[in-house]
């Protein structure tokens, strides 16, 4: 039965899990972009920064060459390092937590709340303690978290925080909010929204990821942003951003080419990681069309909703009266499938033609945490999402017929499983 066509008449096809969708716009922006003399930052990553600013009801916005490195410079523009804790979720990515660690920070994992990809936030406030300077919400699959509760909870531990101390920016920062900072890792989540607000709104500090894999893509490439901090300048941040990103230089390639401007300090021994004008040409189009895109993955999402309703299949929901995913992931949980059950489906529908992934196997469950001292039997709900867990492809390159293809095979092999 696991091996039997769901139609006698269908060819099999070739299902990827996550192509980027790239038209013949990005690529003329490219071709312009070549022919312009400017490849690295230049024009088209400052335009492409104000636009994000905008698209996202920010004041700013720093383009990076990943989502990882907007991360770990908001850490950094916060002065936290060594000696300080994050509290970060089992259930994610490494670059959450990784993040923390280049900057010399002990990460602190928390388990998630029941069947759910979310933190558990009451285990959030009993994390923190005095060395907690920020906690690390993922924006999971594109869908915002409860932003409300976490803040209660490091709202409730206030009493415990303790700012750095000094007049430089990241102490200047953590005296001014005088908690510990809420931070968002929103790699999935650009474009989502709830209760009127845009993902970038919600946290201190945000950063996004334009990853091949993500829906709107750089190819590499990813973004910081953050909230107005009061008594905080905008732009003193910005230029932070900026040296930390380039070196230390004090001016980059564009400001060099004044008349005169050729001379420049470095004022610290930093990092480089800035994005290109290159990258940036492909973001300036795929903002252009982004909205189309958000609107086919829902059309997409839809179907897939009414496909695992009818299976019995659990299923993340991304729509809602006052909220809206981006529609980055569809998370399934197959119920009663043991570890090696979800497996085998897996390898099924690959057999079909069918690709499929599992976001995430949790961080404790990795050698590298696993070898800092951590143990997955302490994040039983983390364990238990992943189980079960099988992630459908979902790209704006499915054709209807595609989506069809995925359903009728997904559940064909689903179906074959849970009635042994």
């Amino acid at each position: 039965m696991e091996n039997q066509k769901v139609n006698s008449k269908d060819v099999q096809r070739s299902i990827l899990f996550s192509p980027p969708d790239i038209s013949d716009l990005e690529i003329a922006e490219v071709v312009e972009a070549l022919k312009s003399g400017w490849i690295t930052t230049g024009p088209r990553t400052k335009k492409l920064e104000k636009r994000l600013a905008e698209f996202c009801h920010t004041s700013k916005v720093v383009c990076l060459n990943s989502a990882t490195a907007a991360e770990e410079l908001n850490f950094r523009i916060c002065g936290i390092g060594e000696g300080d804790e994050v509290i970060v979720p089992a259930y994610t990515y490494t670059a959450t937590a990784s993040a923390a660690i280049h900057c010399g920070a002990k990460v602190i994992f928390v388990d998630s709340q029941k069947d759910s990809t979310e933190m558990d936030y009451d285990k959030v406030a009993d994390a923190i303690t005095e060395k907690t300077k920020a906690v690390v919400a993922v924006d999971l699959a594109g869908i915002i978290c409860d932003y409300d509760k976490l803040y209660a909870a490091v709202e409730s531990k206030k009493a415990l925080f303790r700012a750095k101390e000094g007049n430089d920016l990241g102490a200047r920062i953590q005296q001014t909010i005088g908690r510990v900072l809420v931070f968002a890792d929103c790699a999935h989540a650009l474009g989502a929204s709830k209760n009127g607000k845009m993902a970038g709104e919600f946290a201190d500090l945000t950063d996004f990821s334009f990853h091949a894999v993500k829906n709107f893509t750089t190819a590499e490439g990813g973004a910081a942003t953050w909230k107005d901090i009061p008594g905080i300048d905008n732009e003193e941040m910005y230029h932070q951003y900026q040296l930390y990103s380039l070196h230390g230089q004090s001016k980059d390639a564009l400001a060099k080419t004044q008349i005169g401007a050729w001379e420049y300090d470095i004022i610290g021994p930093w990092y480089k990681c800035n994005m290109t004008d290159i990258m940036a040409a492909i973001g300036l189009r795929q903002l252009d069309r982004y909205p189309t895109l958000l609107e086919r993955r829902k059309e997409i999402i839809k179907k897939y909703d009414e496909a695992c309703d009818e299976l019995g299949v659990i299923h993340l929901h991304h729509y809602g009266d006052d909220f809206a995913s981006s529609g980055h992931l569809y998370l399934t949980r197959i119920p009663g499938a043991s570890d090696e059950q979800r497996r085998k489906i897996i390898t099924k529908l690959a057999e079909r033609g069918v690709n499929t992934n599992v976001h995430y196997k949790p961080l404790p469950m990795m050698t590298a945490y696993k070898n800092m001292g951590w143990d997955i039997k302490e994040f039983p709900n983390a364990y238990a999402y992943y189980e079960n867990l099988i992630t459908l492809p979902l790209h704006t390159k499915l054709s209807d017929e595609d989506v069809k293809y995925v359903t009728e095979n997904f559940k064909a092999v689903v179906s074959a499983y849970t009635s042994k």
